[in-house]
């Protein structure tokens, strides 16, 4: 079951386009499915964050980048790297940060999903 947003994430998502609610669900799915959840959801730099209890992975952003809904995560990881290796044509992405996921119609929701796993399990991955 999804969680509430706390209510300053429920805020900004109010302003958002609906896509990154769906998003969001996609980040919680995959918390789940790695055993990375709890996660603390919270907002950094006015936009809703995803960050794993344990340390395991690094934290994931979601909000509009290039006009789009975008995931974002450390620009100092390989993450983005790894995921257009991965997924070369199913988003669009942008420098060493973000991922770009179209507003309407379909999109790879697995592929999403995977992206989100990678990140929430990002460190815990380079330690084995």
């Amino acid at each position: 079951m999804l969680p509430s947003a706390p209510s300053d994430v429920a805020v900004v998502f109010a302003t958002l386009p609906a896509r990154l609610e769906q998003m969001r669900a996609l980040i919680f799915a995959a918390a789940d499915a790695t055993g990375t959840a709890p996660l603390t959801e919270t907002l950094k730099w006015g936009q809703p964050a995803y960050l794993p209890a344990k340390k395991d992975g690094t934290t994931i952003r979601l909000g509009i980048s290039a006009g789009t809904p975008s995931l974002f995560v450390h620009c100092q990881t390989d993450l983005v790297d790894r995921y257009r290796t991965l997924f070369p044509t199913e988003f669009t992405y942008s420098g060493t940060r973000a991922v770009h996921v179209p507003e309407t119609g379909p999109f790879e929701e697995a592929a999403f999903q995977q992206i989100a796993a990678m990140a929430l399990t990002y460190h815990r991955d380079k330690r084995q």
